[in-house]
């Protein structure tokens, strides 16, 4: 999941000289672990050496996630420097005597946390354990499906799951949340959507879990696709559980997670199909507000500064300002790079060090809020959607969100509610819980992947509850 944090600031961390070692020392696999408070997370570093140049790929193991560039490696000496644009960090270190090890510091979104590589590969390193993740035999049917969105002219993929027997049954539709997600909303080698959907249906309720447009199964593009297109998959999705006897058309649902929780009242808005909603860490207040106290709140949490926080905070909103007051993104972009530049310039005359992975984080956050997805999520009011939304809905945060604070968003979400005459809304704040609604300690995102737990059952079981008692399913 797109983790929708404006973070334009790099901590580096320079290293003394050590006696000279042959380049050549560092090529190969090299394995180690990050502490993320208090739980381990295994990277393996693959580093190729051709002639005089170098290249690499990362692997974060708990993560899932194979295969990340490497923008540069700079051998001199004993001393080794990574920048790694794709995930606005780098790691800076030094080879030890004997070649065996790499001791140095890994630094990304305004936090450094020491890194020992030793040599390895990733066979040494167990992957993470997911118990919650269904094995067959299952009780219950399982379909791969396919449907088309004529207003699109692409097909969506999925996968339903149904209680054993005829029917027919209420259904739940399940929405990722930002980024590029398939029909298990995988992020951090977990697989949430999975998990509920297993819960779920072993509760008497059918679901439809879907590939987003592009991804996996599904065609279409991705890329430039905004919330209201998602939303428009959503409809189309409708339109196919309605055609299934196995359906009841009355008791189809939405479970939004994130985005996924703006994008369901969107839908319940416009459709009379709907008949309820569920919000996962969805939210209530427009996007530059939430944008503002997300990344005060991660970047604290990863031991930035309140120094760095603050002029984080206001470069993000000197590109609101600029994005929507200038409609032309072309004519936009260089006003975004300019007030990155500007920070970025402040502290590099401090520490020249920045340079590079600063420079990498600013593309990356000027391409993200100019891009036409941001463009249309920042001109939303979540709140004057909720009014229209009459049908009933649940509301569930974490009390540990970053992402989405609950302090901020469910009371807004409970208002807008309220003035808008609904009479069943359940808004409830889960004790402990993240934004993958995990039980978690700090509720940083880096803890998402070192977690075992996939998604609390207090969560799963206050979702299907909700759902039985509203749409009268009965267990299988």
């Amino acid at each position: 999941m797109r983790t929708l944090v404006l973070t334009l600031l790099v901590c580096l961390v320079a290293f003394p000289m050590a006696h000279a070692a042959e380049p050549a020392s560092f090529a190969g696999d090299w394995v180690g672990a990050l502490d993320v408070g208090g739980q381990k997370l295994h990277l393996v570093f693959h580093l190729l050496q051709s002639g005089a140049a170098w290249s690499g790929t990362i692997d974060s193991v708990d993560q899932g996630a194979n295969g990340i560039p490497i923008g540069t490696v700079t051998v001199d000496g004993a001393k080794l420097h990574l920048d790694l644009p794709a995930i606005k960090g780098t790691y800076d270190g030094t080879l030890s005597g004997d070649g065996a090890k790499i001791t140095g510091t890994w630094a990304q979104g305004g936090a450094s946390l020491p890194l020992e590589l030793a040599r390895g590969d990733a066979s040494t390193i167990k992957g993470p354990n997911r118990p919650q993740e269904p094995k067959p035999p299952l009780p219950y049917d399982s379909e791969e499906v396919s449907y088309p969105n004529p207003r699109a002219n692409i097909t969506l993929a999925g996968t339903f799951t149904k209680p054993k027997g005829a029917g027919p049954f209420p259904v739940a539709l399940l929405i990722t949340g930002s980024g590029p997600q398939d029909r298990d909303e995988s992020v951090m080698s977990h697989k949430p959507f999975l998990v509920l959907a297993d819960y779920l249906t072993r509760n008497g309720i059918a679901v439809l879990r879907v590939d987003d447009r592009g991804i996996g199964k599904s065609t279409g593009t991705f890329e430039g696709s905004t919330s209201g297109d998602f939303a428009d998959d959503v409809l189309a999705g409708i339109d196919y559980l309605k055609s299934r006897k196995d359906v009841d058309a009355s008791r189809i649902g939405l479970v939004g997670h994130s985005e996924g929780g703006i994008i369901a009242p969107m839908v319940a808005a416009k459709s009379k199909d709907v008949a309820f909603i569920v919000m996962l860490a969805g939210v209530g207040v427009p996007a530059d507000e939430l944008l503002m106290r997300q990344s005060a709140l991660i970047m604290k949490a990863n031991g930035a500064s309140d120094a760095m926080a603050k002029d984080n905070q206001e470069a993000q909103k000197k590109m609101f300002e600029i994005v929507r007051a200038e409609k032309d993104p072309a004519a936009a972009e260089p006003k975004l790079r300019a007030v990155g530049d500007a920070l970025l310039a402040s502290l590099t005359a401090a520490d020249p060090t920045m340079a590079t992975a600063g420079k990498a984080s600013i593309d990356g956050s000027v391409k993200m809020v100019n891009s036409p997805w941001f463009r249309y999520w920042l001109s939303l009011d979540p709140a004057a959607t909720l009014r229209q939304v009459k049908q009933p809905v649940l509301a569930l945060n974490g009390s540990l969100d970053l992402q989405v604070d609950p302090k901020q968003n469910l009371p807004a979400i409970e208002k807008a509610l309220k003035d808008g005459g609904n009479t069943d809304a359940t808004v409830t704040e889960l004790a402990g819980l993240n934004h993958l609604f995990q039980t978690a300690t700090t509720g940083a995102p880096g803890e998402y992947a070192t977690i075992e737990e996939t998604m609390s059952p207090v969560a799963m079981k206050t979702v299907a509850d909700w759902i039985v008692a509203r749409t009268g399913a009965k267990k299988k």
